[in-house]
């Protein structure tokens, strides 16, 4: 083995550790939040309308911020409108372009599922931090946690 193979046997070992880390994460996240009729991708969605200045985004930011492509947000968006948790709305400066605004319904959804989201969290990570192959990038999390409050 090589220098090279060396280094990407330990790369791939450390993606497969961060996508486990994920896959817990996630599951643990999809279950508690079922609990207030949302998936984690539409509390992502939610969270990062409230998380921008005016609680809007255009759609291509809102694609980013959730790590979709721009059919799978037009679908999203299409969902959470009709729930009426989110509308779109033409952007002042650029009548061609959209954006889309957390409405009141969807703040006070967002606002009963942030402590569910936050709990499923702390006990996915706590449960990752007893599992060695994980222990360390569950430490590293919350390390970065720290630093972004």
């Amino acid at each position: 083995m090589s220098v090279d193979d060396t280094s990407l046997a330990v790369r791939a070992h450390g993606w497969r550790t961060l996508a486990s880390l994920h896959g817990l994460i996630e599951a643990r996240l999809e279950r508690a939040l079922r609990a207030v009729d949302l998936s984690v991708v539409e509390y992502t969605v939610l969270d990062a309308l409230r998380r921008q200045d005016g609680f809007h985004m255009r759609m291509q930011q809102l694609a980013r911020a959730a790590a979709l492509s721009p059919s799978a947000t037009t679908r999203l968006v299409n969902r959470l409108e009709e729930r009426a948790l989110l509308t779109r709305v033409l952007c002042a400066d650029d009548r061609r372009g959209l954006y889309t605004e957390l409405t009141h319904a969807g703040q006070a959804l967002l606002d009963e599922a942030t402590p569910v989201h936050a709990a499923a969290l702390e006990e996915a990570l706590a449960e990752a931090r007893e599992v060695p192959e994980l222990e360390e990038l569950a430490v590293a999390v919350d390390r970065l946690e720290g630093a972004a409050v």
